[in-house]
């Protein structure tokens, strides 16, 4: 795998038939109800939008990237014909076992430098950027995009998705969830008293916005990441305005500056649990002063909302993957599965699956997933069932929860976790903490030799009967 634009991926997947183009759909009320359609099928389409009324011909935006099975792993440099999503989570774990990060190489000069807009020629409102859902309070031009910052007292450089708002021409708000590392950069500059240097990019390789959207380690720039998944720097340029490392093929690039003492009304936005659930409140904005984008330049957008969507559709192979990976780094011995299941926007409902090995297993492998990185923000139950269970089929969790589970016995609520605004079942004025649920859905370990065999064949003979009888059974 080596390095690529948005326009590179375009054209792979224009290959794999996964794109489908759109033409004259207005920004105001179609594109995000188009988004949503695309979204909720199962392996919907990329869609490019063009010929966006009031905009150049040429102007274009591209959604649902990562909203496939094909796709994520097209981006990922997989093997496009995986077709089960926990082949697919195995398959990237053996392949991130093997990455080694690789630091970005600064380049002089890149695509994204063909125009530029300072000064009275900055308007951020020239790129067509939709209103995604029918109740967001604005237009975000940041979904697919990623913020870059720098940490003032370590030095590292992180890319982070967080929605960015258009107030107008030459202002932006930027939201971050608390606890986040943007969020943990911006409120030591704050802190200080100092504005903070931010660029945001609107436009690249889904594979950058992917490294943004994750759980990559405290202290690694998600550059280095990307590098290592490529095999390869990825190439940027030194922003002027910033001094901050931008992608040097990236469609468009905003610099400017946020000064902690300037806040507007942000929100309210359709979120990935489903809700608008952090409504309006003050946030910090961007004051841009550079814009840097290519001729006839692609805005990536990857609007979260009621799942399932993009974001469910892709993190729930990355983030099953690095809860798995965490979970074995923190001692839990033969971990069957991990799925984070798209309903609960693969954060509040994770199901692991374990062969027990000892009294007491099922709840270590809980407690792991809840407080490891990748599973402790925003989680709300955590259900551990037994190797003969699917943890992507929901039927066979339902099944085990059902029959396996004594609510008085198995069952436990832990107190204080880390939430944050979007929970939507906190009340306004609370929001911060959650409660989450363990459930075990294990045979208890106990006596487990002794729990009642299930009622069903053992799959060879149900093999058997299928290659000598299922033509005349189903045609």
């Amino acid at each position: 795998m080596s390095t690529r634009d948005l326009r590179q991926w375009i054209q792979d997947a224009e290959r794999l038939g996964e794109i489908k183009h759109i033409r004259g759909a207005q920004w105001d009320t179609e594109i995000g109800a188009i988004t949503e359609l695309a979204q909720h099928r199962e392996n919907g389409p990329a869609v490019l939008f063009d010929e966006v009324p009031g905009y150049p011909k040429g102007y274009r935006i591209l959604v649902n990237t990562l909203g496939s099975l094909r796709r994520t792993a097209l981006t990922l440099g997989l093997d496009t014909s995986i077709d089960r999503p926990m082949d697919l989570v195995r398959t990237w774990r053996e392949r991130s076992k093997r990455l080694m990060p690789i630091p970005a190489k600064m380049v002089d000069k890149g695509p994204v430098m063909e125009n530029i807009d300072t000064g009275k020629n900055v308007n951020v409102l020239k790129f067509p950027t939709p209103k995604w859902h029918e109740h967001d309070g604005g237009r975000y031009i940041g979904t697919g995009s990623i913020d870059i910052t720098r940490d003032p007292e370590e030095g590292w450089v992180n890319l982070g998705t967080y929605r960015v708002m258009i107030h107008d021409e030459t202002t932006v708000g930027f939201y971050i969830s608390p606890g986040k590392h943007g969020r943990i950069q911006r409120e030591k500059w704050f802190a200080s008293k100092q504005p903070m240097k931010v660029a945001v990019s609107i436009g690249h390789d889904p594979l950058i916005f992917l490294a943004g959207s994750i759980e990559v380690p405290y202290g690694v720039s998600e550059y280095d990441w990307v590098g290592g998944v490529y095999g390869e720097p990825v190439e940027v340029i030194e922003g002027p305005e910033t001094g901050l490392p931008l992608p040097a093929s990236a469609e468009i690039v905003i610099e400017g500056t946020a000064d902690p003492t300037e806040v507007r009304a942000e929100g309210p936005f359709g979120e990935w649990t489903g809700y608008y659930a952090s409504s309006t409140r003050p946030e910090p904005i961007i004051k841009v002063e550079r814009v840097m984008y290519r001729n006839t330049p692609i805005m990536l957008g990857s609007p979260p909302g009621k799942p399932p969507s993009e974001l469910t559709a892709y993190r729930a192979i990355l983030r099953s993957a690095l809860i798995w990976d965490e979970m074995e780094k923190a001692g839990v011995p033969d971990i069957r599965g991990i799925w984070c299941h798209p309903a609960g926007g693969t954060r509040l409902f994770v199901v692991v699956a374990i062969k027990q090995r000892y009294s007491g297993h099922a709840k270590h492998a809980a407690l792991a997933a809840m407080g490891c990185r990748a599973g402790a923000y925003l989680g709300r139950y955590v259900i551990v069932v037994d190797e003969d269970i699917d943890p992507t089929d929901t039927f066979e969790v339902l099944w085990a929860m059902t029959t396996r589970v004594d609510p008085e016995k198995d069952i436990e609520i832990i107190k204080r976790m880390w939430s944050g605004p979007l929970d939507p079942i906190i009340p306004p004025g609370q929001k911060g903490f959650n409660s989450r649920a363990i459930i075990d859905a294990t045979r208890p370990y106990d006596w487990k030799d002794q729990f009642p065999m299930v009622a069903v064949s053992s799959p060879e003979v149900l093999e058997a009967a299928r290659k000598k009888w299922g033509q005349q059974l189903f045609g």
